[in-house]
């Protein structure tokens, strides 16, 4: 069925496990300054490494764009309602349970309504 998820003091107790079996087996811990992970030669890294670009990039107006896509919705749905009033809907025959006096099922029959 389900596995139940561990509780955070159970991953503790597992993450403590794990850093003493690493120190047991002649693992070391090195211990840095608070910041001095993201330093580079004593500075901080100001290169992006996530993206590429040179810098900030022109951003595209799309307001026109976006107006004719909704006036094309504001058409399309006013046709669709216009072709719906212009035609009937087709009658669908529906199946229907014929029932006897004590509310037992004898058969169906398909009806138009």
């Amino acid at each position: 069925m389900f596995k139940k998820r561990p509780s955070k003091a159970e991953l503790r107790d597992q993450l403590n496990a794990e850093v003493n079996q690493y120190l047991q087996k002649g693992g070391e811990i090195e211990q840095v300054e608070m910041g001095e992970s993201g330093l580079v030669d004593g500075r901080y890294n100001h290169h992006k490494t996530s993206f590429d670009n040179p810098g900030p990039t022109e951003r595209t107006p799309v307001h026109a764009l976006l107006s004719t896509i909704d006036s094309r919705r504001k058409n399309k749905t006013a046709s669709a309602t216009i072709q719906s009033r212009a035609t009937p809907p087709k009658k669908v025959p529906k199946q229907k349970v014929i029932y006897d006096d004590f509310g037992d099922p004898i058969r169906t029959v398909w009806v138009e309504e």
